[in-house]
């Protein structure tokens, strides 16, 4: 009897230092991709839709995705490819505005006019908003300072801006000053600095909507709007993924491990 008492008196700190370590390790340890809710503590975890290729060397699943997902653009006049937490699985060249060492992190982008213009770089940590799960791209392609792209009809019924005239300029000074504002912008298109460093940039707003459907695809992504000065893409995710659930709890020492210490 007493053997035991003493095996306890050994077994139970170091069950509980052991605890202790794990515990600091999990609030510590974060995988990239998941989220835990703030309001409901439910655990999110989006890597299932996240489309990785397969390493060199090992054969393709059946299952297995060899592409990234793609949104209709309907009244948008492109299409959109988008990845989940990485950038997306296809070859991205001559990308608009984007160094050439970022162009393989591009998470989202469409094509237009032969030209590729990415819409953000690969993020892999999902936010909440209030009770919204988003996942959110940013440091795209420069947005354009005109509104060359869209064919929405609400475009025809804005008021057409004329430059100002600069107040105590005169004529040639105001054409210049004019000139220059688009040399700059045109510099800011092709991704170089002009006189203002401060390009903005192309970004996406995911929100991910839960599907219980069985029957339904692992995900569907919809296009629903961009900003009017084309910088900002707001896009809809259906997934089992967004649905949420309880996070896996690894125990190293448990009730077997006690009595195989002692």
């Amino acid at each position: 009897m007493k053997l035991l008492y003493y095996c306890l008196a050994f077994a139970l700190p170091a069950l509980s230092a052991s605890t202790d370590d794990d515990s600091k390790k999990a609030k510590t340890a974060h995988k990239p991709c998941t989220i835990k809710s703030p309001t409901s503590g439910a655990f999110f975890d989006l890597t299932p839709i996240s489309v990785v290729l397969p390493e060199e060397g090992r054969k393709a699943h059946k299952d297995d995705r060899t592409e990234s997902w793609h949104a209709r653009g309907y009244d948008y006049p492109a299409n959109f490819t988008i990845n989940f937490c990485a950038p997306v699985v296809e070859d991205v060249k001559d990308v608009v505005g984007v160094d050439e060492r970022l162009w393989r992190n591009v998470s989202a982008f469409y094509k237009m006019g032969g030209r590729t213009y990415s819409i953000g770089q690969q993020n892999s940590e999902p936010v909440f908003r209030g009770r919204k799960l988003i996942l959110n791209y940013t440091d795209g392609s420069p947005c354009t300072s005109t509104s060359s792209h869209f064919t929405y009809s609400q475009r025809s019924t804005r008021p057409s801006l004329q430059p100002r005239e600069i107040i105590g300029g005169d004529r040639g000074d105001k054409h210049r000053g004019h000139d220059d504002d688009d040399d700059d912008d045109e510099k800011k298109q092709k991704g170089q600095p002009g006189k203002n460093a401060d390009v903005r940039r192309k970004s996406t707003i995911i929100s991910l909507l839960c599907e219980r459907d069985p029957l339904s695809p692992l995900a569907t992504v919809a296009f629903v709007a961009s900003s009017p000065d084309e910088c900002t893409y707001f896009f809809e995710a259906r997934t089992s993924a967004a649905c949420g659930g309880i996070e896996a709890a690894r125990q190293q020492l448990g009730p077997g491990g006690v009595f195989g210490v002692m």
